[in-house]
This record gives C-alpha cells, structure tokens and sequence, in this order.
C-alpha cells in the first residue's frame, strides 16, 4: 500500500478531548496546534508534507483524512489557466484511515487518483470559494452526490451516509492550491464551528508547506533541465582515445551542482578533456556552468596551451560574474605522440592508471580557482602508455562530511586500480562506491584510455626539400588512399597534399613531412621547421602563382595552422564519403 496512505487504530491513540466530547478547551486547541506546527513540514517534499498532515490528523482529530491539490501543481509545478469554478482536475495526494475496515476506504477513494471535480461537489465548492464548508451530518443525497462525482455512488455513499464532514481550503499566497478533508464516522463527535478554526490553521500550516515545495522542486526540475541541456549529449571518441563518463546530480538537500565535463575535437585529432566545478547549488550556478563550458570549447577552437585556456577563462569568469567562482582542469592529447599537456586551476589533481594497474596521482601547481586573481597557471607535459587510463573528477566523488579530500584519493584510486577493464563498468563501480550519503554533491568523471593508432588510422612520409618530392608524395596518397577504401577522394587529396608540399618546399625549410588520418575526418598534414603560417591573398588575373590556398579552400572542409616545438603543421580536413 503506498506510503501517503496513513492507516491507524485508534484504539492504540491517545484519544483527545476531541474523540470524548464536543467541548474542546482553547488549552487543548494550542497544545494541538503547537504540535501539528512542529510535524508538519520537516521536508520540501509535497507528499512528505501530505503524508504528515494525515500522521497529525487521523485518528486524533478525524476518522478519516484526504489532501487533494490541484493536478496541475503535482505535475508541473504551475497553476492550472482555468479558473477553480469551473471543472477543476484534482489528484489525492494523500490518505488517512482510523477504520477497523480500511481497505474499504482505499477502494472507495484510491490515493493519487485524479479526478475532474465539477462544480458542484462540496469539495469543489470549498476551493473555488476559498472558504470552509462543514456538514454536521451528511444527508443521502449529498453523500450520493460525493460518490457520485467519483464514479462510485454505491461504495462512497455508504461509508459517508450519517457522517461528520469538513473541507477546507489549501491556500497559500494568495492562491488556492487544493483542500483538506476531514470526515468522522456515523455515531461519532460531529464537527462544529470550533473544529473549523482548527481545521484552517492546520490547512494553513500544510498549504504553505506544499507551495515551498511546489515552488522548491519547480525549482530544481528547472535547474536539473537547464543543466542537463548544457551537458553533451554524446561525446565524440577521439582518434586513439576510448571515452566513458558519468554525472551525478547533487542530492536533494544539497540542491543542482554546475558540474560539468567535456571532449573537444582539435585539428590534428587531437582531443581536448575537459572537468569543470562551479561552486555553489541552484540555477545560477547551472547557468554559469554553461556559460563557461560554451567559453572553453570557444578558446580550445583558438588551439592555446591549456595555461593560456584557463588563464583566459579565469578573466572571462570574473567579467561574467565575479561572485562566482569555479575550478577546471584542461587536457590535450595528441594521439600520433601520446604527449599529454594538463593545467587545472584550483581542481582536484587527475589520476593516471598505468596498463599494470598501478595508479598516480599526476602532480602539478594547483593554481588559483577561476574568478580568484590573475596569477599564470603551469602546464605539466607528460607521455601516457598505451592501455594506461586517465580519469579527470570533481571533488562531490571524493569529498564529503565524513571524509576529507585526501582520503577520498586514496579510495578512489583504490576502485580505479580493480581488475575491470571496461570503462563504462569502472564508471559504474567508482560511482556507486564512492558517492557519499545523502548530503553529496554532485558529481561528473571522465575516463579516457589511450591506445596505440592502427596503420589504417596513421600513414607518414618524411620529404626531402627536392620539388621532384611532390610526385612522390601525389603517390604515396594515392597508394594509402587505396589501402584504406577511400580511393574516391583520391583526386582531391592529390591536389591538396600538391599545393600544401609545394607550400612547404618553397616557403619553408627541412624536416618536411607529410602525414595522414584518418578519424572522423580524413585529416592532411606537412610540417615543417618554418614558423611562419601560410597567408591566402587575392592574385590578379595575370599572376601564376598564389592560388595553392585558393584550391585548398574550395576542396576541403575546413583548413588552418598550428604552432610546433619545431615550427609548424598546415592541416586540411575532408569529410569521409
């Protein structure tokens, strides 16, 4: 039976002046009062709320309890367009029964039953004037009528023929949320205008309780979907790289998190993995995690150095909202090197699992959160192993009441070191085991395990500065392009990696290399040992040189230049057929 439906023998009960006498004492009245202040309430939850009112009412005041609110507020939160004088929909959000029958009264009035209330039931009447409406004894014809507007004339009429019958409005800020309704059974105390004055502080009480937690979870639904559309959808798997990731929302008492996690493609399928934390709870901080998680991808498009990302990101936070801060960690892989570059600015530090099974906590300067100060952050170079994976979190996984951060660690590290190999099942287990009780925070990991690329992901060719090196590399495409099933964009590819090598032989100077990848795109790259980044111009009709770009442009799917230790790489991406 469910758990809003309150069954109790009053023979066990204390039994009050109420059930011996029709007099009842103003003492009495506040003792009463006073208690149902304190029972009532404890939790933001509207049926807990319910639930409770039953628990303060049945059997010490009634035989039997009904809370009905407005389907509308149950459901989304907000109030019905049309007016409560008219056919209002009504869902029983809760049930209190003091009967040596109870289960009659269940199948007479089912909980959490939704019902079109017309006009002229008592109970409709009760919330469309926003005032009381006591029966002393109920008539057969009214009782008829009730059961009537539930569809159940015969078994609702029997149980209230002769019955004491009260309902009074929920109402809360100046709206009518639903009624509360009180019966005591045939041969019983009948209610009077005493009972009344009673019955409406208690419904007061209860009203704006349950419009809190109207108000409350309308609320955290807004945030949980506000931060749930920031969040990505599906993340891509990068070339060389296996993805897993899990986020956990905040627990109820602690209130929607602006955690947040990330994987951006960068040119060269490179990837870039990102962790956020916002601190703080509510929709504010999900709207400045959006916000700084559409900003990261922005500065990765520039393809900075993690520092340089953060250190923007940090500036940009503080113009955005300087109340608010955040901690971040940013890595780059580059899959044809398996160099990762890491920066985080006031994050918890990254975990590495070696293919033994060995974990290490990957030391780095902390830096400053984002929206404290301006101080430069340090990015620490490292060289993954194959099989070895890397998992970036939020403190809410190992942070709690019960447990410093420390500790945390060493747990987590401790599950990451197990002998599962699945990613999404480590994800899984690391989650389930390691989220505090009910005052956690939420949480977001990102698992990312390296791989060794396949030939049929990677081909490279060192070039000579000799110009006759242009046709062979035009062959070693070509070649390649076959081997791998895309002799279709053999054409284009040719003339493409043309203009680009011959870019590099005339403007440039050794090592020259020529690669292809192929990931999601089928990625072209020359590099070498000059810094300086191609420029497309305009040639005039009798120019015979400058239209390399040009072509480039026309044929591809999008192109640019990055910076190397040596010099520079000019990519070209083609969309795959």
């Amino acid at each position: 039976m469910n758990r809003n439906c309150l069954i109790k023998d009053p023979s066990q009960e204390n039994q009050s002046a109420w059930r011996r006498s029709s007099a009842v004492s103003a003492n009495e009245r506040l003792t009463f009062l006073n208690e149902a202040s304190r029972r009532i309430g404890t939790t933001l939850d509207l049926a807990e709320t319910s639930r409770e009112l039953m628990d303060v009412t049945v059997p010490r005041f009634a035989d039997t309890a009904e809370i009905l609110i407005q389907d509308r507020l149950v459901v989304d939160g907000e109030f019905p367009s049309r007016p409560l004088d008219d056919t209002a929909l009504v869902r029983r959000v809760a049930l209190g029964v003091a009967d040596d029958d109870p289960h009659e009264w269940v199948r007479a009035i089912p909980l959490d039953e939704v019902t079109v209330y017309h006009p002229t039931l008592p109970q409709a009447q009760c919330m469309a004037t926003g005032k009381p409406l006591m029966y002393p004894q109920l008539d057969p014809d009214t009782a008829r009528l009730i059961g009537l507007g539930f569809g159940r004339e015969t078994l609702i009429a029997k149980l209230l023929i002769g019955a004491s019958f009260l309902a009074v409005p929920l109402s809360a800020r100046g709206r009518v949320l639903g009624c509360a309704v009180f019966t005591r059974r045939p041969g019983g105390p009948a209610f009077e205008e005493q009972d009344v004055a009673v019955a409406e502080e208690l419904a007061a009480r209860t009203a704006v309780c349950i419009d809190n937690a109207r108000l409350y979870t309308r609320e955290r639904r807004t945030a949980l979907t506000l931060q749930s559309s920031l969040l990505p959808a599906d993340l891509p798997q990068p070339l060389g790289m296996e993805i897993a990731s899990r986020y956990l929302p905040a627990s109820d008492l602690m209130g929607v998190g602006g955690d947040w996690y990330d994987v951006i493609q960068l040119p060269g399928c490179r990837s870039a993995l990102v962790v956020g934390d916002v601190m703080g709870h509510g929709t504010r901080a999900a709207a400045t995690m959006g916000q700084l998680r559409t900003a990261a991808r922005t500065l990765a498009s520039l393809d900075l150095s993690p520092d340089e990302v953060l250190f923007r990101l940090n500036l940009m936070s503080q113009d955005l909202d300087p109340t608010q801060i955040a901690t971040c960690v940013y890595a780059v892989y580059d899959p044809i090197t398996r160099n990762c570059s890491i920066a985080r600015a006031g994050h918890v530090p990254p975990v590495l699992i070696h293919p033994d099974r060995s974990t290490e906590i990957i030391e780095m300067s902390p830096g400053l959160p984002l929206g404290i100060g301006s101080e430069p952050l340090e990015t620490r170079e490292l060289t993954l192993p194959a099989g070895s994976v890397l998992a970036l979190y939020t403190d809410g996984l190992v942070e709690s009441r019960r447990r410093d951060i420390d500790a945390g660690i060493m747990a987590l590290r401790h599950l990451l070191a197990g002998p599962l190999q699945d990613l999404e099942d480590m994800c899984d287990v690391t989650i389930n085991s390691q989220r505090p009780g009910h005052e956690r925070d939420d949480i977001a990991l990102l698992l990312a395990r390296v791989r060794d690329l396949d030939p049929d992901e990677m081909a490279s060719f060192p070039l000579s500065d000799d110009p006759r090196f242009v046709r062979t590399a035009r062959r070693f495409v070509r070649s390649t392009l076959a081997a791998w099933g895309l002799a279709s964009l053999a054409d284009t590819t040719e003339l493409i990696v043309s203009e680009m090598v011959t870019n590099a032989l005339k403007h440039g100077w050794p090592p020259i290399e020529l690669r292809l990848l192929r990931g999601r795109t089928l990625v072209c790259e020359v590099s070498d040992g000059s810094s300086t980044a191609p420029a497309p111009r305009s040639p005039s009709p009798d120019d015979d040189t400058g239209r390399g770009l040009l072509l480039i442009k026309r044929f591809a799917y999008r192109w640019g230049t990055r910076p190397t230790p040596q010099g520079k790489i000019v990519w070209v991406e083609q969309h795959l057929p």
